[in-house]
């Protein structure tokens, strides 16, 4: 019975696996408000799925690339959940990943896609996925910096995330029906996948509960006088 996390987009959600299919899901979208919206969004998943935080075997966790408060609150999450139930360290998953991961569930038929999301500082991140039958396998990235400033051939990609939303004179293949923030259900199946050894990346995506930060925060000491 797996709980999944992920607060690393716009979006703040929890979903329940319980090794065959997703049980339940419950997003909330609020860029501002994840430390108060998690909770009850977990609440809320327990309840739809009909089980009880003492039934929880697993945790895993979106780690980013995300900004800097938003996704630690997940992550602290995970890892309180999991150390108060005496369960194993949560397993951390890039959240870049689930978003390709759900578009190789949707059968896109593209060779290659580019993930995009909101980096703020006008900024994106992203990173380069080939999709085939076992999944999506992340070739580059993931990485942070202007849409602009991508490689050439990274920007004509089919895109997903918000990130073509965002700069659409940069990235202009925006896929209209792909997501533009992370499915904690997907997060989930994801994992499952990958601990089970059903996907071309299970021996390298699992990452620690850690959140992946690619670049400096803007909150920073000041120098003594």
């Amino acid at each position: 019975m797996l709980l999944a996390i992920d607060t690393a987009t716009g979006t703040v959600g929890a979903a329940l696996h319980d090794g065959d299919a997703v049980l339940a899901e419950v997003v909330e979208h609020d860029v501002r408000r994840h430390g108060e919206l998690l909770a009850p969004t977990i609440s809320a998943v327990l309840e739809q799925a009909g089980v009880g935080m003492a039934d929880i075997t697993d945790v895993v966790c979106g780690v980013g690339p995300g900004p800097f408060t938003g996704l630690r609150v997940g992550v602290v999450t995970a890892m309180v959940l999991a150390h108060a139930r005496g369960l194993p360290a949560p397993r951390g998953i890039c959240s870049l990943d689930a978003l390709a991961h759900a578009v190789h569930l949707a059968g896109s038929q593209h060779q290659e896609l580019l993930v995009a999301t909101d980096a703020r500082r006008r900024e994106v991140y992203w990173a380069r996925y080939a999709l085939g039958a076992g999944g999506a396998h992340r070739i580059q990235g993931p990485e942070v910096g202007p849409a602009v400033a991508l490689p050439a051939a990274v920007r004509e990609l089919a895109t997903v995330g918000r990130g073509g939303l965002l700069y659409p004179d940069a990235l202009p293949h925006q896929l209209c029906d792909a997501p533009l923030d992370v499915s904690p259900g997907v997060l989930a199946d994801l994992a499952v996948r990958l601990v089970g050894g059903a996907h071309p990346d299970a021996a390298t995506a699992l990452l620690p509960p850690e959140p992946l930060y690619l670049r400096r925060p803007d909150a920073v000491e000041m120098r003594a006088r």
